[in-house]
């Protein structure tokens, strides 16, 4: 572990992904403070987070998305940056901008560097891409990345069967120039069918639990030590692993709320074999309220292990093992992909 400069962050975003870098900053001795709408004065993420400070109503736009708002907030909380999570955020020039300009560290792509290269803040949804950490010094960890969509969302990402083995990747020209426009940081890229860029995002997209399972590393302190450091500093991961992770998504009609009655995935534990690790990240817990407003992402199972198929396994086992938790949700579909990876077979996109 790096001993890091930063001492407070703002984090801004909400559910499963900022309920694990809100647990990341505590690991690493960061005070976190999280954001919330007037809706979720009691979200998880608040309640694990050092302190909190409201935004706004409840309507994103007034609220998690809202720039001066976000802005106001990291200054009112005096915290020393501010961590987007959600690619929305992380690629949104204008918010990168008015963090510098209010003397806050902004962690993530400079505001030029996610105008020059379109960042629009959506996720990357492209059949296949990969995952790195970019430095001044190039990329690292680099991790290829395979995606099961569903409606544009990539549901489960896995790394490819013949990867874990050799741990190299044949990358696009253009990739390898993201640190020399400045790019810094995490960085999700989906790879188009002529092999060149189709998006690019920064932020915790549901793939980066991908390359931290198959690095053996915390995505949020190697995006807090790209404010601070060339990337020198952190030492070499383990041999790369496959690593498989999946959603779970809530159902509900939108606009319409529901209320967890049962204990979603959360915390980590060995799988089925001595080799294979397993995340589990909640973004509610028993009796939380689930808002009509928002995004309706449950958890987040990642896994580790000596292969695509273990690890998919793993991550099965998890899900298959979720009870009745009060709302409806995409269980089921996300287990049949999951079950297929386990036993070998290929898994048509989309």
């Amino acid at each position: 572990m790096v001993a890091l400069e930063i001492e407070s962050v703002l984090v801004a975003g909400r559910g499963p992904a900022a309920c694990a870098v809100v647990s990341a900053c505590t690991r690493l001795g960061v005070k976190a403070v999280a954001v919330h709408s007037e809706t979720e004065r009691s979200a998880r993420h608040v309640r694990l987070a050092d302190d909190a400070v409201l935004l706004g109503p409840a309507a994103a736009s007034e609220s998690y998305l809202a720039v001066d708002r976000i802005v106001e907030a990291a200054r009112r909380s005096g915290v020393r940056a501010v961590l987007p999570v959600t690619p929305a955020l992380a690629g949104n020039a204008r918010l990168a901008a008015a963090v510098a300009a209010a003397g806050l560290l902004w962690v993530g792509p400079d505001a030029e560097v996610l105008e020059r290269l379109g960042g629009d803040g959506v996720e990357p949804a492209s059949e296949s891409g990969f995952l790195a950490w970019v430095t001044a010094e190039g990329l690292r960890y680099v991790t290829p990345v395979v995606r099961d969509r569903a409606a544009g969302i990539a549901r489960v990402s896995w790394t490819p069967e013949d990867w874990a083995a050799g741990g190299t990747l044949d990358l696009p020209v253009s990739a390898r120039r993201l640190a020399e426009v400045g790019w810094r940081g995490l960085v999700t890229v989906g790879i188009a069918p002529d092999g060149e860029l189709a998006e690019v995002a920064a932020g915790f997209s549901l793939d980066i639990a991908v390359l931290e399972r198959a690095h053996g590393v915390d995505a949020v302190e190697l995006a807090l030590s790209s404010t601070e450091t060339t990337g020198s500093a952190l030492p070499g991961g383990p041999t790369p692993r496959a690593a498989v992770a999946a959603q779970l998504r809530a159902t509900l009609a939108p606009g319409t709320a529901g209320r967890i009655r049962g204990r979603l995935p959360s915390g980590s534990r060995p799988g089925a074999g001595t080799d294979v690790d397993v995340v589990s990240v909640s973004g509610f817990d028993p009796g939380d309220r689930l808002d009509g407003w928002y995004d309706a992402l449950l958890a987040t199972v990642s896994a580790a292990g000596p292969d695509t198929r273990a690890a998919a396994a793993a991550v099965l086992a998890v899900l298959g093992a979720v009870p009745d938790v009060g709302v409806p949700h995409d269980g089921a579909d996300t287990s049949a992909v999951l079950d297929r990876l386990a036993v070998g077979s290929g898994v048509p996109a989309g």
